[in-house]
């Protein structure tokens, strides 16, 4: 995937089983029940979203929907993998099918019973789920994290407490239980729209664009410059994009200085999830600052690139010019 350091990229999937600083798990999972009038539930009397799923046994919730919950279970607790039960129904919105689902969570070693991170105490919540329930889980035992939450969150509303069983089989040492509330949901842009910045110099590139938002180029003669050139084309009011986002949701497209254009999100008509760290540089360093609902116009030198390297249609020391709408952050 062009604008990467390298081809494996980490995805929102997978990145809940490493808990790093502020517990930016990168979820998707699930949930689904009935919990009891003084909002209290267990999991032996919860049941499962899917009958494909185990069940999450032995563990009880209490507290306010919506806030930080007090978790119980007796330490050792044995978990099946891809087990999961409702703790707690929400009061909130139902969530909505293409929505982004921002998260709270906390993780629990089923082992020792002590809490190892929470998204809870910073208030940084996990937003990189995507709800869509048509997704969910065909094999119990080859099931994402993502297909867990698609199947079990169907028809529920948010601030609804999951937990969810993790067990990659490593010994009970290493198995632990991930207790996710969902607390808020938003449509993610589907092209840049904010304000058009005036005042762009005049010797850039000249940017134009379809009725989709997709862009074209003209290079304008324009020679290329040695150190990374930054400027907003459409400045979004979205939140800004900072040193702890762990990816952008962005679409792209890459040209070399020639006007070749080597690659483009559009033509793929996906979205691509920008993991910064995995970023070549000149990306890591033109978005952070940038806010979502952003266009913006990157012209990154050699050094903040992939240097001397070929890469695929690229040659090696190529300046790269990049067109990138900021469509959702997490």
């Amino acid at each position: 995937m062009v604008a990467m350091q390298h081809t494996s990229l980490v995805t929102s999937i997978t990145r809940a089983a490493s808990v790093v600083g502020a517990l930016a798990l990168c979820v998707s999972m699930a949930a689904c029940g009935s919990g009891s009038p003084d909002g209290s539930a267990s999991a032996s009397s919860s049941s499962s979203a899917s009958a494909k799923l185990p069940k999450l046994e032995g563990v009880k919730l209490t507290g306010t929907p919506g806030k930080k919950p007090k978790v119980e279970f007796k330490k050792g607790l044995k978990i099946e993998n891809n087990s999961v039960a409702v703790l707690q129904e929400g009061d909130g919105d139902a969530m909505k099918s293409g929505d982004r689902i921002c998260a709270q969570l906390t993780q629990y070693s089923a082992s020792s019973g002590e809490e190892v991170a929470t998204t809870w105490e910073q208030n940084v919540p996990d937003c990189s789920l995507v709800f869509n329930p048509e997704n969910g889980v065909t094999s119990v035992e080859s099931a994402t994290l993502a297909q867990i939450a698609n199947t079990t969150f169907k028809g529920k509303k948010l601030n609804t407490t999951i937990g969810i069983g993790i067990n990659d089989g490593s010994g009970d040492d290493n198995a632990y239980m991930l207790i996710m509330t969902p607390v808020s949901q938003s449509k993610d842009y589907t092209k840049a729209e904010g304000e058009q910045v005036k005042d762009i110099p005049s010797d850039l590139p000249k940017v134009t664009l379809d009725s989709a938002g997709k862009p074209s180029i003209d290079m304008n003669g324009y020679k290329g410059s040695d150190k990374l050139v930054v400027q907003p084309l459409i400045k979004g009011d979205g939140p800004k994009i900072d040193e702890n986002t762990y990816a952008a949701v962005v679409n792209y497209t890459g040209w070399t200085l020639d006007g070749k254009q080597f690659d483009s999100s559009w033509d793929r008509n996906q979205t691509f999830d920008a993991v910064l760290s995995n970023m070549i540089k000149g990306w890591q360093e033109g978005l952070v600052g940038q806010t979502v609902g952003s266009q913006v116009l990157l012209v990154v030198p050699p050094d903040l690139g992939y240097g001397d390297q070929e890469q695929g249609e690229i040659p090696a020391n190529s300046t790269l010019v990049f067109v990138v709408d900021i469509l959702a952050k997490y």
